[in-house]
């Protein structure tokens, strides 16, 4: 159809995406998360602290998030070799983030649930084996939120997993204070309460992950990104008759693409608006992976007709 197209990109198509190299703080957090769960469990179940145990479902999360992340990478670098893959299984980690999201939801309302129910007759809970417990697993959470803070920011992934121990940090300070408070008060309802409390905390934080992802598998524009805006300055370019087709979309956490077709004008050096272009979306939009078609206007009223 066009008379000529570029393939722009600032280092190549990367090797793996962001979550890739941040694995080895992913494995070290799934290892602390999957210890403290099996403590948290054994005494939130010998001492029916329901607050504790709903910090460590939500460990539990943490467990197979964390795992699902690790598995998507792992799917990712392996599926490049394959040259049927022609992007491999970048998008293997933005739906273990949609999953995690999914498992968040699917715990809270559990919690609150159980909690509800038992606001009518709520147990005698020991205080002190919960404080220990809830310690340990605070400690932890620690641990994992400082491992995973920084690659919050670069992987959608990797903040699936963050969340989730911002979640676990949260629950278990009300834990502490739930076990405190029964400690010092004899309180039963201590427990229940926080438990509902943090069931409810995590569910506008999981509201926001599973958007984002929701917004990448639906191929969205880049929230960052205004669309109308590139159109504009790649039709402002030297030599540049008009712009159509054109695509933003997110393939996966830290990658970014976008497609266009340029209706040349008159006289124009194709290469000099394909160097243009790409110079413009790589460091103006940080688009730095763009497959630009250049072709004269008749090849332009052809892609009108195309459906879609």
């Amino acid at each position: 159809m066009g008379h000529g197209h570029g393939h722009g990109h600032g280092h190549g198509l990367p090797a793996g995406s962001a979550s890739g190299r941040l694995a080895g703080r992913l494995w070290a957090a799934f290892g602390i998360a999957a210890a403290i769960m099996v403590v948290e469990f054994a005494v939130g179940l010998a001492t029916g602290s329901l607050a504790l145990i709903s910090d460590a479902a939500h460990m539990l999360t943490d467990v197979v998030g964390v795992g699902l992340a690790l598995a998507a990478i792992v799917a990712a670098r392996r599926a490049v070799a394959r040259p049927s893959r022609t992007f491999g299984l970048y998008r293997a980690e933005v739906l273990a983030a949609l999953a995690n999201a999914i498992l968040l939801f699917g715990v809270a309302g559990y919690v609150v649930f159980e909690a509800v129910e038992r606001f009518g007759d709520p147990p005698t809970v020991a205080g002190l084996p919960v404080l220990l417990a809830a310690a340990a697993g605070l400690a932890a959470n620690v641990v994992s939120f400082l491992l995973l803070r920084d690659g919050a920011e670069e992987s959608l992934n990797v903040r699936g997993a963050y969340l989730e121990v911002v979640a676990d940090l949260i629950g278990s300070v009300g834990v502490l204070i739930s076990a405190l408070i029964t400690l010092t008060t004899g309180w039963r309802l201590a427990d229940p309460i926080i438990g509902v409390a943090i069931g409810i905390w995590v569910l506008p934080r999981t509201w926001s992950l599973a958007r984002r992802a929701l917004r990448i598998l639906f191929q969205h524009a880049p929230e960052r990104v205004d669309v109308d805006e590139v159109a504009t300055r790649l039709g402002a370019l030297t030599g540049v008759a008009e712009v159509h087709d054109l695509h933003v979309w997110t393939l996966t956490s830290g990658m970014e693409v976008a497609s266009a077709h340029l209706t040349m004008a008159e006289n124009a050096d194709q290469s000099a608006v394909l160097a243009a272009a790409r110079e413009l979306l790589q460091h103006e939009y940080g688009l730095e992976h763009a497959t630009l078609q250049v072709e004269h206007r008749d090849a332009a009223t052809k892609c009108r007709q195309l459906s879609w």
